[in-house]
């Protein structure tokens, strides 16, 4: 799979580096060129690091900070379409609903116990009044936190744990000169 890109002004030491969707710069009148997606694009040194809490919350790409992060409400997508980051290493799983249970609750279930305890209303005006407030407090905070820990997972790579896997095998270093200087 091929993902279509244009370069202007593209120095390899990643000091200036432009990338811009091709469909932008067509209409600009500049010549597409096709890149591979596993071309190196992906290395460090051409994407700096982009701080997690203002690429998620805005739902972008934690890589690019210019393309989509999500397909729908809380659907990822499959990959980015400016920079061709693949999403399958995100699984923030219930960590959303996690803060949004632990945070954005609790104002809800305060306003129903503070409403029952000062008015006794019927249950009618929970129905009306606080079931809303529950609704507005909860929904609408899901997908930036989510956003924000994918990009986070991304920022920090953060990876599944390896339980009883060994570690990689770390190669020790050599002495400067080549010999051994460790007295007996």
């Amino acid at each position: 799979m091929y993902e279509t890109f244009c370069r202007i002004a593209y120095i390899r030491s990643g000091i200036v580096a432009f990338k811009i969707p091709c469909a932008k710069a067509l209409h600009a009148g500049i010549a597409q060129h096709r890149l591979p997606k596993d071309h190196a694009m992906s290395s460090a040194q051409e994407w700096p690091p982009l701080p997690p809490i203002s690429t998620g919350i805005r739902g972008r790409c934690p890589r690019c900070g210019q393309g989509h992060l999500f397909d729908g409400f809380l659907k990822l997508r499959s990959h980015c379409e400016v920079c061709g980051l693949d999403y399958s290493y995100a699984d923030p799983a219930d960590g959303p609903a996690f803060f949004v249970i632990c945070f954005a609750c609790v104002p809800s279930v305060i306003l129903a116990l503070w409403l029952e305890a000062k008015f006794a209303p019927p249950n009618w005006v929970h129905l009306v009044i606080t079931l809303p407030f529950m609704l507005a407090t909860c929904i609408p905070p899901l997908r930036p936190l989510k956003g924000w820990l994918v990009a986070s997972q991304f920022f920090f790579k953060a990876e599944e744990a390896r339980f009883g896997m060994p570690a990689p095998a770390r190669k020790p270093a050599a002495p400067a000169n080549g010999a051994d200087r460790r007295s007996d």
